[in-house]
């Protein structure tokens, strides 16, 4: 198949790029190299195309021939500063529906969309006398108190997490969830009035080689990881009890992979994650660990509006995709704490 791939000089999008090459398809690779992302001094790869998804124009030539789209183009982070919101909202739902438009122009009808498990807010929660609870923010007091857990609203017993599927409600934290709910809408809307076929990927915590170094698109692991090489412990914020669902990018792409081979109906939502909850004490402590570095820090630190829990239940992908990942999040941090990271200049660099 013929695969236009937005996002392809990024550290998803290179390795959705060399899957789908080596799978054999043929791939049109777009990437607008966004310094935030690759750096100030970062140039464009061999074979890249420097293409802005909000240019309807040019994205009409590309576009020419093109069996699906495979969406990896955005600007991610924390969305913490309501300054952030104009960023997200014109790269990633303006430029997501410039795309669509264009994709109608073209007859492209199929979209594997990289979306978010941030589209869901906080995970799932029961407690044993009060059963399920849509929660919401933890009270700044028990926060205060050193209690990091969520509690029953009634009994003020402490809650448990649940793992989360598809049919979860979506409840976005900020700005960037925000977005990514948003392109998601766009597609979903897209797919009903044009008969077209969407499959959205909400990618849990993504980690592996070639993951920036030091930049808003930094993942808690990358973070560690800078940390212990330079001979400092890992900072680890609440009682490092909270949980998530890390999936190695290698599985990512195999995941994108499979969502471009298999068609699906309408708009189609799947988890990808590796299944297997870690807490992020755990994480700093295997990279620590891995690398004989100093032991992490728990630091007690919290931010108000942060998620406690957040676990994917990956089934659903599992028997209509056909994919299950293949990293052990275990094996995958230890050999983490020495792959390649990119610097400041988007430049892929050895570990120290």
């Amino acid at each position: 198949m013929r695969v236009l791939l937005t996002g392809a000089a990024g550290f998803i999008g290179s390795h959705v790029h060399r899957a789908l090459t080596g799978a054999g398809h043929e791939v049109v690779p777009l990437d607008l190299m966004v310094p935030a992302a690759h750096g100030p001094g970062a140039t464009v790869p061999d074979g890249v195309r420097r293409v802005d998804v909000r240019d309807g124009e040019l994205l009409d030539a590309v576009l020419r021939g093109v069996d699906v789209v495979c969406h990896q183009a955005a600007v991610v982070g924390a969305g913490v500063s309501a300054q952030d919101a104009p960023a997200y909202a014109s790269h990633n739902d303006f430029g997501t529906a410039v795309l669509l438009a264009a994709m109608d122009r073209a007859g492209c009808r199929r979209l594997v969309l990289a979306s978010s498990m941030v589209v869901y807010g906080e995970g799932r929660y029961r407690g044993e006398r009060c059963g399920p609870v849509d929660v919401g923010l933890r009270r700044p007091e028990d926060l205060e108190a050193g209690i990091f857990e969520h509690r029953g609203p009634e009994t003020g017993e402490i809650l448990v997490w649940d793992s989360v599927g598809e049919d979860a409600a979506v409840r976005p934290r900020s700005l960037y969830a925000a977005s990514k709910l948003a392109q998601e809408n766009y597609a979903a809307a897209w797919a009903a009035v044009t008969g077209s076929c969407v499959t959205a990927l909400r990618y849990h915590n993504v980690y592996g080689a070639d993951m920036p170094r030091d930049t808003p698109y930094s993942g808690v692991a990358a973070i560690f990881r800078s940390a212990l090489e330079a001979g400092r412990p890992p900072q680890v914020y609440e009682d490092g009890g909270q949980t998530r669902d890390f999936v190695h990018v290698s599985d990512i792409a195999a995941a994108n992979l499979a969502a471009v081979e298999r068609p699906l109906p309408g708009f189609q939502p799947f988890n990808i994650s590796s299944g297997r909850p870690i807490t992020i004490l755990e994480v700093a402590t295997a990279l620590s660990a891995a690398r004989g570095g100093p032991q992490p820090v728990v630091t007690g630190r919290y931010r108000p509006g942060d998620v406690r829990h957040i676990v994917a239940d990956p089934n659903r992908a599992g028997y209509a995709l056909g994919f299950v990942a293949a990293v052990d999040p275990m094996d995958g941090l230890a050999a983490f704490a020495f792959a390649p990271l990119r610097d400041s200049a988007g430049i892929c660099a050895p570990s120290l």
